[in-house]
């Protein structure tokens, strides 16, 4: 009995392996350098293959706020940095729309240098996304190449439908909303109606589904779940953390556990961030 018990955490790492490597588009890193070695940590107890991570320095204690340009900058400039020690690392730099001019110029800057990926929050960060300089900042982001990475936990009532009206207008853009609507998943099932008139296709639109995704599976949720990440489009679901809050390996097992096929969970697990961000994919 106790050599099973001892071997069980090896047989625990060796399920979540066998799965295919990981792509992490949602982290938080409060610590820099220091986090980043935790998390990669967890990830390798878990028996997890990294392919990568989309890395932020804010959240959490960090925030980005309106004014903010030197604090904002030099956070920018630190996962920048970090990226250029650490390959695997896809940085994430923010700014703050209602910033104007002195956005758009950190925008540039950031492009520049590298950062293929823009993350804005209207709660943390206190904006509204309907007002007409989140429209400029993003629209701006996509003639760099640039990726917006947005929060879609809908806080509140209607933050869903903004940010369908947003990618709608923007179709330039290319845009990762993070939560997939938390427990308004749902919402989005309306892309599959919406894509059946013309000029509606929303090819601009990906999800990542960190959060829900542990409330979905083995859950009365979790057909409908499955159900709105075929109607969105499985090709257009990413897998995400949102580390430190929850960790990778629930999210793996977690996604492990929905009734998809394994090309499906492939796709989402790596295949898809992988080629939104055009990245290699890892080898063998």
């Amino acid at each position: 009995m106790l050599r099973i018990l001892a071997i069980l955490p090896f047989l625990w790492a060796g399920a979540a392996a066998a799965a295919g490597p990981v792509f992490d588009v949602h982290v938080h890193l409060h610590d820099g350098e220091k986090s980043l070695l935790a998390y990669e940590a967890e990830a390798e107890a878990a028996g997890i293959e990294l392919s990568g991570l989309g890395a932020m320095w804010f959240g959490g204690p960090h925030q980005a706020l309106q004014g903010d340009l030197d604090e904002i900058r030099a956070g920018n400039d630190s996962v920048i940095a970090l990226a250029a020690k650490h390959p695997e690392v896809v940085p994430i730099a923010t700014v703050h729309p209602y910033d104007g001019q002195a956005a758009l110029d950190e925008l540039e800057r950031v492009a520049a240098a590298g950062i293929g990926v823009l993350k804005i929050h209207a709660h943390t960060q206190r904006f509204d996304v309907s007002d007409p300089r989140v429209e400029t900042l993003v629209r701006h982001a996509g003639k760099l190449g640039m990726v917006v990475l947005t929060d879609n936990a809908n806080i509140l009532p209607g933050d869903s439908e903004k940010l369908f009206n947003l990618v709608v207008r923007v179709p330039e853009t290319k845009f990762i909303l993070a939560h997939i609507g938390g427990l308004n998943f749902r919402f989005w099932n309306i892309l599959a109606l919406a894509r059946t008139a013309d000029g509606f296709a929303m090819d601009n639109l990906y999800f990542d589904i960190s959060g829900p995704v542990l409330l979905a599976a083995d859950s009365p949720i979790e057909a409908e779940f499955v159900w709105t990440l075929r109607n969105v489009g499985i090709d257009h679901v990413l897998l995400g953390s949102d580390y430190p809050q929850m960790g990778l390996d629930d999210a793996v097992d977690a996604l492990e556990k929905l009734d998809l096929t394994d090309e499906e969970k492939a796709k989402i697990r790596a295949g898809n961030a992988l080629e939104l961000l055009r990245r290699a994919p890892a080898k063998a």
